[in-house]
């Protein structure tokens, strides 16, 4: 799959490439794109990149060396045995001084599994040696908890350094629109609702296969390469995995409220703060409250969700038949995901991606609206998929999802008005409507939209 997107990262780091001495950090989870990215950026420039591995910290030295030699064109550095890693970072410092270079050590966490000295190490080379060298440092890593408390907390020996840092996620859903062209809308927001723009899940779609083959031979075969995909990523990441493994199937399930979810797992709600508090701060699970809320963080209404589309699919199809996929029963698990794939994943995902499309479309002016912020909204029994605010014009954008095989009726307008009259928070506002849909709208719904400037039918991401 060809570069994608990415946009604004790329921006980010040619702003610090153009600094005397730029540091950036780059991180997120496994296959989000980070190697890609900075190869992308450093293609045409004077870079050496270094993939640190696992071994011991010795071993990654001579391997430095290695990459060291090979990028100053000097074959004797790779049997020159360096004493430590500054005196490696000075050979590097020394090659041609008078040009900008970029030194860029990916999974840098590694490299701390080694030695847990190395980050006082590299803050030593750094102040010493290359922040004055007219040098572009980017530290890359995988293991957020790793990069948080050993690159970016204040505790850190690296806290300071940096100049700027990225925290890469998925792809927009709007990024598919250019890799896949020949496929329709709602072909693209199933690839989304089951891959989550993660690019190298992506990857491994074969364009030429139904999503469900795709299913079946990426995800659902014990072979496949997503088969136990989050499994590596909380191993990695956490002490314990059986406990968040529990907690993350609760949520899956539907149980979002805090007392829900301990309620499901027969525990106390202070047994499982702890554990959410870990899961959102590895992006995992994300605590959303309505947008209305004035205090997000205070709110007693907030709920827990799985951030990440694909992972949120595993826990719904995958887990829970784990026995039966052992046993290579791959088509009754496919038919147990068929009866509710839309009904249970693809519509709530489609709620996410009509955010952001009403996002682009208030963006590039389709929409005469500047969202202050974009989310939804919920209260006793109502609720609302797109819900956004407009703090500059005292205007509100409230918006229903219905991924329906057929036509949407005028009864999903007039319901939405009906709920948004009983909501203290959305009076004395100006009202903007939207209806998103995948199938178009019943001739009735068309005609009231003509002659209503507030109401816009959005169908399979553009504006009728």
């Amino acid at each position: 799959m060809k570069f994608l997107g990415r946009e604004s990262e790329m921006a980010s780091l040619e702003r610090e490439y153009k600094r005397n001495s730029g540091f950036v950090v780059v991180y997120g989870r496994r296959r989000v794109g980070k190697t890609t990215l900075i190869k992308e950026f450093i293609k045409g420039k004077n870079a050496l990149y270094f993939l640190a591995n696992e071994e011991g910290n010795r071993q990654n030295l001579n391997k430095f060396t290695e990459k060291l030699a090979e990028y100053t064109k000097q074959p004797y550095i790779a049997g020159s045995r360096f004493e430590n890693w500054l005196s490696a970072f000075r050979a590097f410092a020394a090659y041609d001084p008078k040009n900008k270079k970029i030194l860029v050590i990916d999974e840098f966490q590694y490299l701390v599994n080694g030695n847990p000295a190395y980050p006082s190490i590299f803050q030593e080379a750094w102040d010493e040696i290359l922040k004055d060298s007219n040098v572009m440092v980017i530290l890359c890593g995988s293991l957020i908890s790793m990069m948080t408390s050993q690159v970016l907390s204040h505790s850190s020996p690296l806290y300071g350094r940096r100049t700027a840092q990225i925290r890469l996620q998925p792809l927009h859903f709007s990024d598919l629109y250019t890799a896949f062209p020949d496929k329709t809308f709602s072909e693209l927001v199933e690839l989304y609702a089951v891959t989550g723009g993660v690019p190298k899940y992506i990857e491994f779609f074969d364009n030429n296969d139904t999503i469900w083959e795709n299913i079946s031979n990426v995800i659902l075969d014990k072979s496949g390469f997503l088969y136990e995909e989050p499994i590596f990523l909380l191993e990695k990441e956490v002490r314990e995995p059986v406990n968040y493994f529990s907690i993350m199937k609760a949520i899956s399930l539907g149980n979002h409220k805090l007392s829900k979810i301990a309620g499901v797992l027969e525990q106390k709600t202070t047994s499982i703060t702890p554990y959410l508090a870990t899961l959102t701060e590895l992006f995992l699970v994300e605590k959303r409250t309505p947008v209305t809320e004035q205090f997000p963080d205070k709110s007693r209404k907030g709920l827990y969700y799985i951030s990440d589309q694909f992972i949120d699919f595993w826990f719904k199809f995958v887990y829970p038949y784990r026995g039966e996929l052992e046993l290579d029963n791959r088509d009754y698990v496919m038919k147990k995901i068929r009866s509710v794939f839309i009904e249970n994943h693809v519509s709530f995902v489609f709620e996410i991606v009509s955010r952001e499309i009403l996002s682009l479309l208030c963006n590039n002016g389709s929409i005469e609206h500047i969202p202050s912020k974009i989310g939804s909204y919920w209260n006793g029994n109502i609720e609302i998929d797109v819900v956004s605010i407009d703090n500059e014009h005292n205007s509100i954008f409230v918006g229903e999802c219905k991924y329906y095989d057929r036509p949407v009726p005028a009864d999903v307008y007039f319901d939405l008005q009906k709920k948004c009259e009983g909501i203290p928070e959305f009076q004395g506002k100006k009202m903007f409507y939207g209806l998103f849909s995948v199938s178009g709208y019943e001739s009735r719904l068309v005609e009231i939209a003509q002659n209503n400037t507030d109401l816009y039918l959005i169908n399979n991401g553009e504006i009728l």
